[in-house]
């Protein structure tokens, strides 16, 4: 079962992702995570990509291919696979049909997780944190039990992150919705194309996909 998910930041498919894992037990390839583990670790690839997303661009297709390239190319996505971030831009999309061909593998189905941007908006502007001991919460969805205080060590100073603010997520979405109506359209003529509804309650959201999943297996 190899799967792609498709959707603009805040979509939910982080939380999707972790559940058709658990389920179905294929790896999961996402480009986040490995953008993620290098500017962590400061190489050359990851302090490349910081200065994209830092501003909340894209990392250049140049610089992704070769990552997911290899990756699929290793022992554990001989059963399957889910690719989370991966393509993002029609170029992508291209590439990654040469990438499967040579592997000599197929894509099954690409789930698109559709929600409206002023939702995401909300969910993804809304997360604070406390500034002495770190907690995460949300101003709408997980908010501090009293208004201002942590709940944790009870300090009143929070902050958001800098990718948290209004006018980085709208960049974010202006430039991931393009990207994602072409990889939509892309793959709608390929027949490969599921939407589902990512408003919905996480777990509804899932047994949609699982629906989908046991239809193209």
């Amino acid at each position: 079962m190899n799967l792609i998910l498709v959707g603009l930041p805040g979509a939910g498919k982080g939380t999707q992702a972790e559940k058709i894992v658990d389920t179905y037990h294929v790896p999961h390839i996402s480009t986040g995570d490995m953008f993620r583990a290098a500017i962590k670790n400061e190489t050359a690839l990851g302090i490349e990509a910081k200065t994209f997303m830092d501003k909340g661009e894209l990392v250049p297709d140049e610089v992704t291919n070769g990552i997911v390239k290899e990756r699929l190319a290793e022992a554990d996505t001989k059963d399957g696979f889910l690719l989370d971030g991966y393509p993002r831009t029609l170029n992508q999309a291209n590439v990654l049909e040469g990438i499967l061909k040579d592997l000599n593998k197929k894509l099954d189905a690409v789930v698109y997780i559709n929600v409206n941007k002023d939702i995401l908006m909300e969910r993804l502007t809304g997360r604070i944190i406390c500034r002495s001991c770190g907690a995460t919460y949300h101003k709408v969805y997980n908010p501090p039990k009293v208004e201002g205080t942590c709940d944790r060590c009870g300090k009143h100073e929070f902050y958001q992150r800098e990718d948290d603010k209004p006018e980085t997520v709208e960049n974010r979405i202006n430039v991931n919705l393009e990207s994602t109506n072409t990889l939509v359209d892309f793959y709608s003529k390929r027949n490969v194309l599921h939407t589902v509804n990512g408003e919905d309650d996480f777990q509804d959201v899932f047994k949609d996909i699982q629906t989908i999943i046991s239809d193209v297996e």
